[in-house]
């Protein structure tokens, strides 16, 4: 279990051909802006942390609406590029990464980290090269998952597809794959408002030694009040949350700052 003495409160933002969309139970997606403004509005909120990820099913990045900024952007690289160059805080990026080449390439136009998901299953050998290529710290394996008979079970391919492997060995074997944190998403939370999984997040921080982000069903003030008390935890993350009020961040800053939790 790490101990970290302050926790860093990290928005995630989820890309869909082009565009930021609002998340539910990984199944419906709603337009709500666009990347490049997205990340200059927390960059003036002083974001400790930004993650992108991009959960488009295939390869468009063409919105063909005349108001979307990036929406003649060649490639995801572009969309990076872009995205860095008003993003003053670490930039997370995900989705799309197949090789080694694909992680260094992202790196080069600005990102910060690289977030991982199917590579963990299909391709944990190319995982590993990465970790040794560019570092661990430079890897986050993002791990989907599910709450089946009371047992969390790991989801691959956009969290619906089944993989019958328990949350636990499978954050062991990403940190045995030099993986340098986790970001652990509950799929039947997601979008749901309805507060973190605390117990099995709390099952994860016990398990391994590397930094471990909570992510999925923030809702309200007291739910990262909540998820902030476990001893160990490295990051808060939430998605929609952020979205939708303009002081959203700074707000929840102060509310855990006077909850007496040690934030940046």
């Amino acid at each position: 279990m790490m101990t970290n003495n302050m926790i860093r409160l990290i928005p995630v933002l989820f890309i869909k051909n082009g565009l930021i969309v609002r998340s539910q139970f990984f199944r419906r997606h709603q337009v709500i802006g666009n990347v490049v403004s997205q990340a200059q509005r927390l960059s003036e909120w002083n974001a400790d942390e930004l993650v992108y990820i991009d959960i488009s099913r295939e390869q468009r990045f063409d919105s063909g609406r005349d108001d979307v900024k990036v929406k003649s952007a060649g490639s995801i690289i572009s969309i990076i590029q872009q995205i860095s160059d008003v993003c003053l805080m670490p930039l997370a990026f995900g989705g799309g990464i197949r090789s080694t080449k694909d992680a260094v390439d992202r790196i080069r136009m600005g990102a910060d980290k690289v977030v991982v998901n199917s590579l963990l299953f299909e391709s944990p050998d190319i995982v590993s090269d990465m970790a040794q290529v560019l570092g661990g710290q430079a890897i986050m394996g993002s791990l989907d998952y599910r709450i089946i008979d009371g047992k969390p079970l790991i989801y691959k391919h956009f969290g619906i597809q089944a993989t019958k492997m328990d949350l636990i060995d499978m954050a062991l074997r990403c940190e045995d794959l030099g993986v340098g944190e986790l970001l652990l998403q509950e799929v039947d939370r997601d979008g749901a408002a309805c507060g973190y999984g605390l117990e099995e997040i709390d099952r994860v921080l016990h398990a391994v030694s590397i930094p471990v982000i909570a992510c999925s069903g923030a809702g309200t003030t007291q739910h990262f009040v909540e998820v902030a008390k476990l001893n160990g935890l490295s990051g808060i993350a939430a998605g929609n949350y952020f979205n939708f009020s303009e002081r959203s961040y700074p707000n929840i800053k102060q509310a855990l700052r006077s909850a007496g939790v040690n934030v940046r």
